[in-house]
């Protein structure tokens, strides 16, 4: 690096700012935006809703499916304290994603507040709140926390871990492919051990603190809350937890490739290229042991490496939506794509500034590698921005199709400054006679300009002359100056060749771009999918242009089926008492206001006006009193006619006639 740095560090050093000003930039700017599949679509109570009498429960229904905990619904009432007593209830049926929380008897007038969180499929935390009233709305102190799930300081550690995960990944795999497709001499090299061993160290680093932030990152957001045991190990029964668990695993694999690879197969490229000099039967099996090793190490290193690609798919994006069987594997590919050509690009940038003699022919392979990186992103790219964005408008009209579009455009980027790599490349090497030339001339304007060479040449001179000095510590100052001056030849040579210094500075552009990219790819994994925000917003204008009922229904009625413990109460509501899909709930309740257990419930609609019906509803038993229907089909509004059959032993049953207004 010293060497360049006369004629093109302060250049470097610019770029390099202005990279990091636009990364932190947009992880900043992109923060707001992330948000994830998951969302609440209905409730009971309503959101806002007037009811009689105190429900038994309070139930959320969501888009999605989701993971949640025991005290992930919270109700509180008006002074701010707790009012649900049960564990959380999972009513989830077909494609229904709901849940429900019992709620004290017995809650007085007023207005309640409830707060949920959340974990989406694809790993991303969601929380919200609403409030209803019980007889007429009230004063309430009630609060919640104003932070989302996933903001604020764990947050942002969280999205700051989640790119340098990826940035070690991309290292890790892109640094040993391009030691053992491109430059297998590379092996023994420092800076590129380095840049690998740095790479594996990075992605164990922010793996292991991924999976202590889980706990606060999808719960209370308190920092704290990392080291809690009892939520380590409930993260990991989570899919996201086993994920990140499956990858360090993999990691202790790759620590194992790498020894290898800079260990016993270093030794064997170096042996094989000592005997290459010569010819014999030795040097074919040398040759031989280097290629075998070298396919073992090919092979297995690319079923770790998929392998922890596959954490990725099996815990975002890829694994929820439609498709998920071709998205998950399009995925790996999508991001093994990623690896062999970014990481790869610093690989070479690293080899291009600190090994004087990287070999043109390891330039012309990564070029191969990096163009078919590119047609593998490509076809991937496409097919999961088809998956993700859903229509053309979500392109412009949604958040993860803004982003996508940044990312494109920044791949367009990086796709001119690799046809401009290229070009240097195909000029690498093609007349020795003119870069020869172009040497001596470079070496004649040092000369005159900083007279560095006549230095050297004196110095050169002195250490000929000294010969082998008796002194040992005199000896040692002669190898180091005879090893200083090498280098020193080996890097102005370096310098001197044109095409070289064009192609480490295209490439160090590419790999600024890449920076940037990666910053934008890591927003986009966080990012609520264009075609899942589509559908909400589908939906909340349907919501918004139908005319919706004031309330539900509900009913509260005694009966009296005339046998041994007959008399009790019926309550049921009908959420939201409209033409189409509604939500039905009957409880049954002893004379003590206990839950009173039937052997059956049955109830049915009849629109007289219209002659329709009697419609026929079986609810299903959720609990001792408790019965459900999750899809009561009511065609059209007006005055429906309900009848509610209670039977409390083989022959005493009785039936409830009401008249209910439906839409």
């Amino acid at each position: 690096m010293t060497a360049i740095a006369p004629r093109f560090g302060p250049q470097l050093i610019r770029l390099l700012l202005v990279t990091a000003v636009l990364t932190v930039g947009l992880l900043g700017a992109l923060a707001g935006t992330a948000s994830a599949h998951a969302a609440l679509t209905g409730s009971d109570p309503k959101d806002g809703a007037v009811v009689d009498v105190a429900p038994r429960e309070v139930t959320l229904t969501f888009s999605e499916q989701i993971a949640m905990g025991d005290d992930s619904i919270r109700v509180l009432d008006p002074s701010s304290k707790r009012v649900d007593v049960a564990k959380m209830q999972d009513l989830s049926q077909g494609g229904t994603v709901r849940y429900a929380v019992g709620l004290k008897p017995g809650l007085p007038d007023g207005t309640y507040t409830v707060a949920w969180q959340a974990v989406s499929a694809d790993s991303h935390p969601v929380s919200g709140a609403f409030t209803f009233s019980v007889g007429a709305p009230s004063a309430t102190t009630a609060t919640v926390p104003d932070q989302e799930a996933g903001g604020g300081l764990v947050g942002t550690l969280y999205d700051a871990a989640r790119y340098i995960s990826y940035a070690g990944f991309i290292l890790l795999v892109g640094g040993a492919a391009f030691v053992l497709a491109c430059w297998q001499r590379g092996a023994s090299v420092r800076p590129l051990q380095r840049l690998v061993v740095g790479g594996w160290v990075t992605l164990t680093a922010a793996t292991l603190v991924l999976l202590l932030l889980r706990t606060p990152y999808t719960g209370s957001g308190k920092l704290g809350d990392m080291f809690d045991l009892g939520g380590l190990s409930d993260v990991l029964d989570t899919k996201t937890g086993a994920a990140l668990v499956s990858r360090l695993l993999l990691l202790g694999a790759a620590a194992l490739f790498i020894a290898v690879l800079f260990g016993a197969y270093a030794k064997r490229v170096t042996e094989a290229e000592s005997e290459a000099e010569q010819d014999g039967e030795g040097n074919a099996e040398a040759g031989k042991a280097k290629a075998d090793l070298a396919f073992g190490l090919s092979l297995g290193g690319t079923v770790v490496a998929a392998g922890i690609a596959g954490t990725w798919a099996l815990s975002e994006h890829a694994s929820t939506g439609i498709q998920t069987g071709l998205a998950m594997p399009l995925d790996v590919l999508h991001l093994l794509a990623v690896a062999a050509w970014l990481g790869g690009l610093v690989s070479l940038l690293v080899a291009l500034y600190r090994v004087p003699d990287l070999e043109r022919a390891a330039v012309r392979r990564f070029s191969r590698i990096a163009f078919t990186s590119v047609v593998v992103l490509a076809v991937t790219g496409v097919y999961q921005s088809w998956r993700q964005v859903g229509s053309w408008d979500a392109w412009t009209d949604t958040s993860y199709g803004q982003l996508l579009l940044v990312k494109i455009g920044l791949i367009a980027v990086l796709l001119g400054a690799a046809w401009f790599s290229r070009r240097w490349t195909g000029l690498l090497g093609e007349d020795a006679k003119t870069a020869k030339t172009a040497e001596a001339g470079a070496e004649a304007e040092s000369h005159a300009e900083v007279g560095v060479d006549v230095a050297e040449e004196s110095a050169e001179e002195d250490v000929a002359e000294a010969g082998t000095p008796a002194d040992p510590e005199r000896a040692v100052q002669l190898a180091r100056q005879r090893t200083a001056l090498a280098t020193a030849r080996k890097k102005r040579d370096r310098d001197a060749d044109t095409e070289r210094s064009g192609l480490r500075r295209s490439v160090l552009i590419e790999a600024c771009v890449a920076l940037v990219v990666l910053a934008v790819t890591t927003a986009l994994t966080g990012t609520e999918p264009g075609r899942t925000q589509e559908k909400e917003v589908s939906r909340t204008g349907t919501e918004a242009a139908a005319p919706a009922p004031a309330r539900p229904v509900n009913l509260t009625e005694p009966f009296d089926t005339g046998g041994t413990k007959g008399k009790g109460t019926l309550r049921l509501t009908i959420d939201p008492a409209g033409p189409g899909t509604n939500l039905m709930h009957v409880w049954i309740d002893g004379p003590d206001g206990k839950p009173m257990d039937v052997p059956e419930v049955k109830v049915a609609y009849t629109l007289k006006s219209q002659q329709i019906g009697p419609l026929p509803v079986v609810p299903e038993r959720l609990a001792a009193g408790h019965w459900s229907a999750g899809n009561v089909q009511i065609p059209m509004p007006g005055d429906w006619h309900l009848q509610v059959t209670v039977r409390t032993s083989d022959i005493d049953q009785t039936t409830i006639e009401k008249n209910v207004k439906i839409g």
